[in-house]
């Protein structure tokens, strides 16, 4: 019995060891990317997005999964809504031609159980480059009001706008943008 016993234990330890991914919802209330770029110098001016989507998929015991973020471009929030129709114009985002930004990765990088980076590629106005989100915090628990697994996480990464064919007024207003992405995903 006690052989049968050790056995059944040591079975259970390597199935929770190799636990199966996992599918994480984004919380679109709480992911509102930002980016953020230099006015002439004079100032960093902050925007964000206010409706974004997707799924993330997490396997934290194999250290791998993947990132699927849909950002909707006409949710543009610059907090003044005749800028908002300026960046939503040709020259910056096209909306009406481009009405989003996605960002997809098969990669995730961690560092011992934590995640590190997402290696990925962003599609801005049709164009797609490898981009590296660096995650600058990372945690996973139940949801304390949702009584569910969720995962949240910080990420940033530096781009140049210009790389995007939405380099207007470069270099007085920057070319080099920072994109934050903070996410929070509910587990499906």
């Amino acid at each position: 019995m006690k052989k049968l016993t050790a056995f059944l234990l040591a079975a259970g330890v390597s199935l929770s060891a190799a636990a199966a991914p996992e599918t994480y919802v984004i919380d679109g209330t709480h992911t509102l990317p930002r980016f953020e770029y230099s006015h002439f110098g004079y100032s960093n001016q902050v925007s964000r997005f206010d409706k974004t989507s997707g799924k993330i998929v997490l396997d934290r015991a194999a250290k791998s999964g993947s990132v699927d973020v849909v950002i909707d471009t006409t949710s543009i929030n610059t907090g003044f809504p005749v800028f908002n129709g300026h960046i939503q114009g040709e020259d910056f985002l096209d909306t009406k031609k481009f009405p989003s930004i996605t960002f997809k990765s098969n990669k995730l990088n961690f560092n011992g159980d934590k995640l590190a980076s997402v290696d990925g590629n962003l599609t801005i106005k049709g164009v797609t480059k490898p981009v590296r989100l660096d995650v600058t915090s990372f945690q996973c628990m139940a949801h304390p009001l949702l009584k569910k697994d969720a995962c949240g996480a910080n990420a940033v990464a530096t781009i140049k706008r210009s790389e995007f064919n939405a380099g207007k007024y470069a270099p007085y207003v920057g070319d080099d943008l920072t994109l934050t992405i903070p996410v929070e995903a509910v587990k499906e």
